[in-house]
């Protein structure tokens, strides 16, 4: 891919990002985006991309359940993150753990719980066409 098309591919992807991070806005987090990476790799036979972003909560808030169109890899790098997927009990993380996803799995608890801001930087894999790195669930 030339230089140009690759801007032009990780502009329309941050643009992307931008709208997962509106959605995420609603739920209290904070979503900045910070790159996007083509993977050589394919991923069940597509073409995939690495979006890495940082995500902030303040003390108590929590983000709304969801569903990432790929794996997603995350690292706490400060406050506490209470974190939980599909049936799997909750898990408090510190600073300096980190935690994995599958892709399309149930993120349901996303929360702040301790008395200082949180912050992490989270990697998610998806497809290069994905229109969005985050599917809300919807309450049924």
């Amino acid at each position: 891919m030339t230089r140009k098309k690759l801007i032009l591919a990780s502009a329309m992807m941050l643009g992307t990002v931008g709208l997962a991070a509106a959605r995420h806005d609603e739920s209290q987090e904070a979503v900045k985006p910070l790159t996007v990476v083509e993977i050589a790799e394919k991923l069940d036979d597509k073409e995939m991309n690495a979006t890495a972003v940082e995500v902030t909560l303040e003390p108590g808030h929590a983000g709304v359940s969801h569903r990432h169109p790929g794996p997603a890899f995350g690292y706490v790098l400060e406050g506490e993150y209470e974190w939980a997927v599909d049936d799997h009990p909750a898990r408090i993380l510190k600073a300096g753990e980190t935690f994995y996803e599958p892709g399309g799995c149930l993120h349901r608890v996303s929360r702040n719980p301790g008395k200082v801001k949180m912050r992490m930087l989270a990697w998610v894999l998806h497809p290069r066409d994905a229109a969005s790195l985050v599917i809300p669930e919807h309450a049924e």
